[in-house]
This record gives structure tokens, sequence and C-alpha cells, in this order.
């Protein structure tokens, strides 16, 4: 009897262990489908990430061709400023040569005095244009012939 109820007690343990162990195996089957299941959306997390990274990648490749298309641009713009100021200070200081001589030639012409007319009794044929005379006409003159003055604003 003792020998049957040995056994009886073996066989009882090794049923306790084994529904012990099936229980743990149960318990890791759980966390392996959870590690499989984290696996899956860190792969794909991984993947989203190499995607976003090209995006990233190649809107810095744009933005530096934009950046340098705005470089050239803005040269190009910043040296035809510099080229209109260059032509644009010749032109005011050509101006203001222009206005000193115009003073000076007008205040010659002020302080010469103007020849009296003669009244001539004989009526003529046809009045004649009265022509500037002296220094105020050969100042004319020179203005008209100077190149870059044709009366036309720069």
């Amino acid at each position: 009897m003792f020998g049957m109820s040995l056994g009886m007690v073996v066989e009882g343990s090794v049923t306790v262990l084994l529904a012990v162990t099936i229980g743990y195996c149960v318990v890791l089957n759980a966390r392996l489908k959870r590690l499989h299941s984290d696996r899956e959306t860190l792969g794909k997390m991984v993947s989203d990430l190499m995607q976003a990274t090209g995006l990233a990648n190649a809107a810095v490749r744009e933005l530096k061709t934009a950046a340098l298309e705005a470089e050239t641009s803005l040269t190009a713009r910043l040296e035809e400023a510099q080229t209109l100021e260059q032509k644009l200070a010749g032109h005011v200081n050509n101006g203001s040569q222009l206005v000193e001589k115009i003073g000076r030639i007008t205040a010659a012409a002020k302080s010469q005095p103007l020849p009296e007319a003669k009244v001539e009794a004989k009526p003529k044929a046809a009045p004649q244009p009265v022509e500037p005379q002296g220094r105020l006409h050969s100042a004319l003159q020179q203005l008209a012939m100077r190149p870059g003055i044709g009366g036309k604003a720069a």
C-alpha cells in the first residue's frame, strides 16, 4: 500500500509540475507574441523614420538649390544696382557742372549791357530776326555742341 501511495504521490507531483510547466509555457508564449508584435511595430517605425529622413534630405537639397538661385539673382541685381548708381552719380555730377556753367553764363550775360537798337527812318521790306550778341551767343553754341547734351532726359 505504501508503494501504491508513493506512486500516487509521485504521479500527483509530476502532474502538478506538468501543470505548472504548461502554465509557464502559456505565459512565455504570451510574452513572445507581445515581443513579436512590438518587433513589427518597431520595424514599421524604423521604416517610417527612414522615409521621413529621405524626404527631409530631398527638402534640404531643394532649399540649397533655391538658396543658390536666390543668391545668384541677388548678386546680379546688386551688380546692376551698383552700375546704375555709378551712372546716376555721373549724370548728377554732369548736371551739377551744367548748372554751374549756366549760372556763370547767365551772370556774365546779366553783367554785360545790351547794345541799343538804332531806329532808322526807312522801313525795311521784312524784319530780320534778332540774333543774340556777344558772349551769350557763343555760350549757347558751346552748350549745343557739347556731347551728351541733346535736350533729352538721361
